[in-house]
């Protein structure tokens, strides 16, 4: 893949990693098995994952130091690590000329698919070097690890939930947005799929945001990325 560090994010770049933008079935998530690691603690400030049964590979969080996502992404593929950075899709006028720009979604976090071995190994050579305070890994702060329940384990996205993510921040309109919970009003129990329109295949909740009927979807706890608007006509209620 070209390396378009030193460019203009470009919009037909949502995958950072080499993957195709089509996150249908052709997409690599689209075919992984999750489950959540049991992690050890043999070196410090790192994530030691011995105990782990396969070596399945996984969606981990990371929060990269202010401003330098874009020297994180290039620091994680050089690795030989999969990263997948979000756009936003922006509209701008310029010399009296609508076109669209791109800038990292969400700047404070780059989502990794790698082995759990690939993740300690990568962050035991992180620790080590000048670069250190480049990237840190995201705890999962509403768990304990069993070997140690004074500690958070690394939060593993699913696959099934990182799949609806790419999907949503693939799609290339403008008015998809990072939201906070102040700024939502959900609508009680209407967990949702959308059914037509650019949105199909969407999951996530029925939320009013600025006015407007959304879709939103939480990635983690404090990650909610809103759809565009969306008629109640092309949503249908998902049966738990």
């Amino acid at each position: 893949m070209e390396d378009n560090t030193k460019q203009p994010l470009t919009a037909d770049a949502s995958l950072y990693n080499g993957q195709p933008t089509d996150t249908g079935s052709s997409c690599p998530s689209a075919r992984l098995t999750s489950c959540t690691p049991s992690i050890s603690d043999d070196f410090k400030d790192g994530v030691s994952v011995e105990n782990m049964p396969l070596e399945s590979k996984r969606w981990f969080v990371l929060r990269v130091s202010y401003g330098r996502i874009i020297k994180a992404k290039t620091y994680v593929e050089c690795k030989g690590i999969d990263c997948f950075v979000p756009l936003r899709y922006r509209q701008i006028t310029k010399q009296g000329k609508k076109r669209i720009v791109t800038e990292p979604l969400l700047p404070a976090f780059l989502f990794v698919h790698a082995t759990c071995s690939q993740v300690e190994t990568f962050f035991r050579k992180l620790n080590a070097s000048t670069s250190r305070s480049l990237l840190s890994i995201y705890y999962d702060h509403t768990s304990f690890r069993e070997d140690a329940p004074d500690k958070n384990p690394p939060l593993v996205i699913s696959d099934s939930a990182m799949d609806n993510f790419i999907r949503l921040t693939s799609i290339k309109n403008p008015h998809v947005i990072p939201v906070t919970s102040e700024n939502i009003m959900y609508k009680l129990g209407d967990e949702v799929v959308i059914t037509e329109g650019e949105f199909m295949g969407i999951h996530g909740r029925v939320a009013r945001i600025a006015g407007q009927q959304r879709v939103v979807m939480e990635l983690f706890d404090g990650c909610l990325v809103a759809t565009a608007y969306v008629p109640k006509a092309a949503m249908s209620q998902l049966r738990m």
